[in-house]
Formats: C-alpha cells, sequence, structure tokens
C-alpha cells in the first residue's frame, strides 16, 4: 500500500507498506540522495516474509516533496521525518534497518528516540561518536585518522552531473554502483540499470538533487548517547566496502553499547542479489531476538 504522509506545510513523504499489517513493523532507511526504491524490491519481500515492511521516499528523493532551496533544513530534520513516518503510519515502535547515511539517521534515532525502536541494523556507515577506535592489540586509534573514502569514488564525486539526456544519466548511475559495489563480487550492470529505471519511473524524472550533501550536518555528534544506548543494535561488515570501509564497523559496534557485528562475505556499499539472502538472514535473526 502506498500513501502520502505530512512532514510539515508544504512537505509531503511518499511510503510503501508491505508484509502482513499485524506483523512487527520494520521501516527501511535509505542514504543519501536515494528513495525508498534504493532497497530492492526482492530483499523488501524477504523481510516483508517475517515483517510489516515500511520504505519511504526522503524529502529530495523520489516521490516526496523536493524543495530544499525554499525550505532548506538540518540533516537531522531526515531523522525526524522517520518519526514522522512511523506517526503517520500509527506505528509505535519499529525494528529499523539503515543503510549509509540511512545508518547514521538510525543512530540519531537510536539517541534520540530510543523509546521508538525495538532494534536497530546499519549498514554501510560510520559512527557518530569521537569515542577513538581499540585495536585488539589494545592501540586507540581516532575516528578522524580510520580508512576514508575510495578515491575513485571521491573523484566520482567531485564531477559535476552534467544533463546529457536519460540514457547518459542511466549510464553515469550504473558506473556509481560498480564502484559502490567493490572488488569482491562480479558486477551485474543490467541489474543495476534496471533498478535506476525504475527509480526514474517512480521520480518522474532523471534529476539529481544535491540537498542532502548541502543540508547543515553541524549538529549529529551523538557520542555521549551511543555510549548509553538501549536499543539492540546490530551492525554489519562488508569487506569490500569503499564509502565506510573496514575497521569503521568494529568502531560503530566499540561507539554503541551491547551492538555486535556480523559480516557479510563479499559486500560493497550495495545491495546486489549476491547479498540479499545473507544481509536478510542477519536481519531476521536480530529482529527475532528482540
Amino acid at each position: 500500500m502506498e500513501r502520502f504522509i505530512d512532514a510539515a506545510p508544504g512537505v509531503r513523504l511518499w511510503t510503501e507498506d508491505r508484509g502482513a499489517t499485524d506483523a512487527s513493523p520494520m521501516l527501511l532507511i535509505m542514504g543519501a540522495q536515494a528513495p525508498g526504491l534504493g532497497w530492492p524490491d526482492e530483499l523488501v519481500d524477504m523481510l516483508a516474509s517475517r515483517h510489516r515492511v515500511i520504505r519511504y521516499d526522503h524529502r529530495d528523493t523520489g516521490r516526496s516533496t523536493w524543495a530544499f532551496d525554499q525550505r532548506p533544513y538540518p540533516l537531522s530534520q531526515l531523522a525526524e521525518d522517520a518519526v514522522t513516518v512511523l506517526d503517520g503510519l500509527g506505528v509505535e515502535r519499529a525494528h529499523i534497518v539503515g543503510m549509509s547515511l540511512g545508518g547514521m539517521l538510525a543512530q540519531l534515532l537510536i539517541a534520540d528516540h530510543p523509546d521508538r525502536l525495538l532494534s536497530a541494523t546499519l549498514i554501510g556507515t560510520s559512527a557518530l561518536s569521537t569515542v577513538p577506535y581499540i585495536q585488539p592489540d589494545g592501540t586507540r586509534i581516532p575516528p578522524e585518522e580510520l580508512p576514508g573514502i575510495a578515491p575513485d569514488l571521491l573523484e566520482m564525486w567531485s564531477r559535476p552531473v552534467v544533463d546529457l539526456g536519460l540514457e547518459a544519466e542511466l549510464e553515469r548511475r550504473v558506473e556509481h554502483w560498480r564502484i559502490l559495489g567493490g572488488d569482491q563480487l562480479a558486477f551485474d550492470a543490467e541489474y543495476a540499470r534496471a533498478l535506476e529505471r525504475r527509480v526514474i519511473e517512480h521520480t518522474g524524472h532523471y534529476a539529481t538533487s544535491t540537498a542532502h550533501a548541502r543540508a547543515d550536518a553541524s549538529d549529529l555528534d551523538r557520542t555521549e548517547q551511543l555510549a548509553g544506548a538501549t536499543v539492540p543494535t546490530l551492525v554489519t561488515s562488508a569487506p569490500a566496502e569503499p564509502v565506510s570501509p573496514p575497521p569503521h564497523p568494529h568502531h560503530l559496534a566499540q561507539a554503541i553499547q551491547g551492538a555486535r557485528v556480523i559480516e557479510i562475505p563479499g559486500m560493497g556499499h550495495a545491495l546486489p542479489p549476491e547479498v540479499h539472502t545473507p544481509l536478510v538472514a542477519a536481519i531476521l535473526d536480530h529482529t527475532t531476538r528482540h
């Protein structure tokens, strides 16, 4: 079922429910500039075998309102939008799964709205915490000294997006997914192209928003709140991750009280079919425990 939820005057968010309405709710939170369809249908359906799965479009993505230039907002507002989605759908508490920026938003929810969460799963993200990473030998590494984003990805992100037509934009997005996917799994360009065609059809155009990159990110530190977290949290580790490479997942798990880590073999910063089964198994094992 699809519906729109009013998040603020002049701002509407697209949402979709899958699965039994009386099943335990699960909210999927996508990354920057990515709509809810960034969660592949097959993966959503696998999760919906056990949960009422909700995915939605952030502001300035998909079918939700694109109005950042008229109504700018801090990045933390996107976490409050997630709460608004739960409110609008009558969900008191939910399991949440956040990927990339969505994993950061999930951390804000863990810190600021723990009463709304049953559990949290964090994918492809880094800690909103200043605590150092403690290596197995006891060495302490400040977060800013942990490995950064892969150079080829940074180079691609530095290029301005030029409108050369639909097919050229599809090719640009496919190349982006190739880099995001890492170097351990075979890349299926047609799968990525089909996903992006669906996203463009869903959105109604192929423009790329820069709203999330321009939003104020100065109020994201939650060091103390995460250290005292009460939400059961699972962190996935992706060995081919080019955005938040290891040991970021283990640093994240150290920053959040009680968090645990599970590795998804071959995974990068993407959700190709090869990772669906192990990823869903890890998520459902976690939600079953809580």
